[in-house]
């Protein structure tokens, strides 16, 4: 339990250190609880938005799967197929954080709907969002996030 603690204190480092040029593997959000930091997998089609993190058994504390949509849509997700608690952080089109939906249920096809004008949803292991202070109007910043209207730019 202590070096789960300790990496969460790694991933939480402080907003002064973030980097200052993004990573199409790395995404930070900044949130009430300061800013988290995950390697992500990006699923920007539509075959790796629908295979997302099905079948897996364990995901790193600071890893993640950011679902990247072309346009706003309403964004409803479900976790057939997935194997681990996930918390899905919903964000629209500037990386503004419109609602998180925390601890989904693994195999459970019930429908999840993170609201219209989503274009990103950020999902990671349950319950890391709560304890790291994300909730609606934190912000994500990673280069898929079109810069010029970004809430969080690349490059400040």
């Amino acid at each position: 339990m202590g070096s789960f603690f300790a990496a969460i204190g790694l991933i939480l480092a402080s907003g002064v250190a973030a980097h200052a040029d993004c990573s199409p593997e790395e995404i930070e959000v900044r949130g009430m609880g300061g800013v988290a930091r995950f390697s992500v997998e990006v699923a920007d089609d539509d075959a790796e938005r629908a295979l997302g993190l099905m079948n897996r058994d364990r995901m790193a504390s600071s890893a993640g799967m950011l679902f990247v949509f072309q346009a706003p849509r309403t964004a409803t997700f479900w976790m057939k197929d997935t194997l681990i608690p996930l918390d899905m952080i919903f964000a629209d089109a500037a990386g503004v954080v419109t609602a998180v939906h925390a601890n989904a249920v693994p195999l459970d096809k019930s429908p999840i709907n993170g609201g219209p004008g989503v274009s990103f949803v950020l999902e990671i292991n349950g319950g890391l969002a709560g304890r790291m202070g994300i909730a609606p109007g934190s912000v994500l910043r990673h280069p898929a996030v079109t810069q010029e209207s970004a809430a969080w730019r690349c490059v400040e």
